[in-house]
């Protein structure tokens, strides 16, 4: 790669993994895992700069990257390793901050929601994307995006509701 290509890619890289990695960490809950999608995405930007630098929405098109791979990933269980043998030490539990357990209970429902259906929840709610945004960046139809978008929040307010966090709500 020309220096002046190079230069331009780490120009961009630099600005845009902030937003990726919190694209990353929404969507797939680990910050290990996280990282690991945007390093997919970054590494395949690099190899395809001279191609992809030229692309009109080129945020668009490396958030998309990074979509797909945590799509794909479910594909690809096979790949990921385990490396520890113990789990890690637990530190001793103390009462949650406002709001942290709501945020608990909803990042844990929605990583019970099918891959699909929780990519198009994370980018039109929490991404602010609109249908038509979505449904290029997964290469479907507007129609799709709007019955994974049902689906999905039918499937999400389904685990919100088997947990005791909301019957304690509906006490209130």
């Amino acid at each position: 790669m020309r220096a002046e290509a190079q230069r331009e890619y780490v120009e961009y890289v630099t600005g845009a993994m902030p937003s990726l990695r919190r694209l990353a960490y929404i969507l797939c809950g680990d910050e290990h895992r996280a990282d690991d999608l945007v390093q997919q995405a970054i590494t395949k930007l690099y190899v395809n700069w001279q191609r992809i630098r030229a692309v009109e929405h080129l945020d668009q098109y490396v958030r998309t990257m990074v979509v797909r791979g945590f799509i794909d990933e479910r594909r690809r269980f096979w790949f990921r390793v385990g490396l520890t043998a113990e789990p890690p030490d637990v530190g001793r539990a103390e009462a949650p901050a406002a709001g942290v357990e709501e945020a608990i209970v909803l990042r844990a429902a929605l990583a019970k929601v099918p891959r699909r259906q929780q990519a198009v929840l994370v980018l039109r709610f929490l991404c602010d994307l609109s249908v038509d945004e979505v449904a290029t960046m997964l290469d479907c139809s507007p129609g799709t995006v709007k019955s994974q978008t049902a689906r999905g929040l039918a499937t999400l307010r389904r685990h919100v509701e088997q947990t005791d966090l909301a019957d304690t709500r509906k006490g209130r």
